[in-house]
């Protein structure tokens, strides 16, 4: 009986610590109204991730991402987008999504970002990207071939495109549901976005 009683004390302090911190997230400060706010397809909450895998920012950043995607509510919908703003960004971008075009991004998404942040391996161009991916059997054609293709420069132009709606100035960068942007490398941007996914989910209602 002591232990129930705990326990539901115990749920009962935190659901009230999350309260009291939600009330403390400041427009301005904690996250931003974009000016020009984009519709979303569906029902469904969006949450776009903008990054780049040079950016230290979005490596600290991404494993407290990887925590919040396992606890993602069903009513949304997750967009990781590669930010490709400059040629150096752009080839990141298009290593991004020739890995999801070849069926690899489970595999090399993290480890790239480890082998750039933490093994210091410069990985910003074609070449150096295909290199890496034929450790994960991807031949370098093969490769070559999905990042210069027609789908994955779509893809750059979709990004810098959203990148302008979003008046994005840098990474790492959330947006939920087109209207809010979040920046930070923290545990308190999962904590806003927690609280921002909410709202929106509850405004959908």
């Amino acid at each position: 009986m002591k232990k129930f009683i705990l326990g539901g004390l115990t749920a009962t302090v935190m659901a009230f610590s999350m309260n009291a911190m939600a009330d403390q997230f400041v427009e301005g400060k904690d996250y931003t109204v974009i000016k020009n706010p984009t519709p979303v397809s569906g029902n469904k909450v969006e949450v776009r991730e903008f990054f780049w895998y040079g950016c230290p920012h979005c490596f600290k950043l991404e494993p407290h991402m990887q925590t919040w995607l396992k606890q993602m509510p069903k009513d949304v919908t997750f967009v990781r987008t590669p930010a490709a703003m400059n040629p150096v960004w752009e080839s990141g971008a298009r290593t991004y999504w020739a890995s999801e075009m070849l069926g690899v991004r489970q595999k090399t998404h993290l480890p790239l970002f480890h082998a750039i942040q933490v093994d210091n391996q410069q990985i910003f161009d074609q070449a150096t990207a295909a290199k890496f991916f034929t450790k994960y059997g991807v031949p370098e054609s093969k490769f070559n071939s999905a990042y210069n293709s027609f789908a994955v420069s779509t893809k750059v132009a979709e990004s810098n495109k959203l990148a302008q709606q979003y008046q994005l100035s840098g990474v790492p960068a959330v947006v939920v549901d087109g209207k809010y942007m979040i920046q930070g490398e923290n545990e308190r941007v999962v904590q806003v976005l927690t609280y921002l996914v909410d709202k929106e989910m509850k405004s959908k209602k």
